[in-house]
């Protein structure tokens, strides 16, 4: 009766700390924290099933909460209030092997705002070690080390939502849709006579894909990858001249309606990248294909040209900004200012502007996985309202797109949704065409 009555005791004991434990368990995220991480991973929860503070800075610990329990997002604090962690797909079961796992991303949420910036796990390597020791990323990242307190770290079991899917954009992801979208770019007539093909400026930072975004149409309606514009990846412009693209559809084909102008990258230092004044005279129509762009010196057309205006057909009836989704947050607040600049000279003229988000797939994982899911990643939508946000144009003008970069193949979802922002730049052009023809 006696050990009955102890044992009785202990049960009570053990259930009152682990009520009291449980009661402690309480995040350390904010709500604007927690939404930013459950974003990058698609329609989520977050489940707190670990907390060093509570359970202990215990590898044992750890792997009697999280073990067997899903995927798992692993947060952690510094004491100089830095949020940081990682995420893995795998299982924890202490199999004493190398775990790969191309889903696993670290990440780091800015100490002053703005989204997580994440890290991948390089194809072909070893995400972590899944053995009786703390958690781990690559060997190089320890949440636990010896069981010794080095930083304050968090575990959460990862909880699919069973809410419905009901994407923030309607796109029809098929054949039939890309069919028909070739067909009315290739179909489309200028309101204006005199113009014969829509003129679209490209106007974006180093590297964001300007260049890629023309092959990518390009190889589309040539039915291959081609790759006719310099493109890839340079601290630096690869482009240097101003040139008009022009389009055929197919290789024997006639041209399309519409020429895609590229120009010199956006760089934060003056006297370096595409001027400002540059762009005026592109808009006006008084540069030619092929100028060779002078960094520290901008562009002066000749007294011949300068005495008459440029006719509308060779003035830029749409501007398009591209802007790499995985460098929204990074944009300094240079680069800012001289997108802010280049606005307000496009506004002065009345010419309509798209943004184009390019590099969606990288920007969030679950859009890597199926880009599809692009206008259901509420990660994605977050982007594009800080786009909109900082370079002042509605959410409406910002479109997310995915240029190809390494495929050997066309891939239907990436043509929709090419073909889609296309389309829209030939629309708002057709209004400003309609704008200009009424005065």
């Amino acid at each position: 009766m006696y050990r009955d009555l102890a044992l009785r005791k202990h049960t009570q004991k053990r259930k009152y700390a682990d009520s009291l434990s449980m009661a402690n368990l309480i995040s350390n995220l904010s709500n604007e924290e927690k939404q930013q991480l459950c974003a990058l991973l698609g329609d989520v929860e977050l489940s707190l099933l670990y907390k060093a503070s509570v359970h202990g800075y215990d590898a044992s610990a750890f792997h009697q909460r999280c073990d067997h329990q899903g995927p798992t997002l692993l947060v952690a604090y510094n004491y100089s209030g830095y949020v940081f962690g990682g995420y893995t797909s795998a299982d924890y079961t202490q199999s004493g092997g190398y775990i790969t796992d191309d889903k696993a991303f670290l990440f780091n949420v800015p100490k002053h705002g703005g989204n997580p910036i994440t890290i991948k796990v390089n194809s072909g390597c070893y995400a972590r070690v899944d053995d009786s020791g703390g958690p781990n990323f690559g060997q190089q990242l320890f949440f636990c080390y010896n069981n010794q307190q080095t930083i304050y770290y968090q575990a959460y079991k990862i909880v699919v939502s069973q809410v419905e899917e009901k994407p923030w954009r309607n796109v029809l992801w098929n054949a039939k849709q890309k069919q028909e979208l070739m067909k009315c770019i290739k179909d489309y007539k200028p309101l204006e006579s005199s113009v014969n093909r829509i003129r679209i400026l490209m106007i974006g930072p180093v590297g964001a894909g300007k260049s890629s975004f023309f092959n990518s149409i390009n190889s589309i309606f040539m039915g291959r990858m081609t790759s006719k514009a310099m493109a890839g990846s340079s601290g630096t412009s690869l482009t240097t001249q101003f040139r008009t693209y022009p389009v055929k559809d197919g290789r024997e084909g006639k041209p399309l309606p519409f020429v895609l102008c590229d120009t010199m990258g956006l760089e934060e230092q003056s006297g370096a990248g595409l001027d400002i004044e540059d762009i005026s005279c592109i808009l006006q129509g008084l540069i030619p294909d092929r100028y060779q762009f002078n960094p520290v010196a901008a562009f002066h057309p000749n007294e011949q040209k300068a005495s008459r205006s440029a006719s509308l057909q060779e003035r830029i009836h749409c501007v398009v900004y591209i802007i790499d989704a995985t460098k929204v947050s990074l944009m300094s607040s240079k680069l800012e200012e001289k997108l802010a600049g280049i606005r307000k000279k496009v506004n002065s003229l009345g010419v309509p502007q798209i943004v184009l988000m390019t590099k969606v797939d990288e920007a969030c994982p679950l859009v890597e996985k199926d880009l599809q899911k692009v206008y259901i990643s509420s990660y994605i939508k977050t982007k594009v309202q800080e786009v909109s946000s900082r370079l002042g144009v509605p959410v409406s003008c910002v479109l997310p797109v995915k240029n190809y970069s390494q495929e050997l193949e066309l891939n239907l979802s990436c043509d929709v949704l090419l073909l889609t922002a296309l389309q829209q730049m030939l629309n708002y052009a057709e209004d400003y065409l309609d704008d200009v023809g009424a005065i």
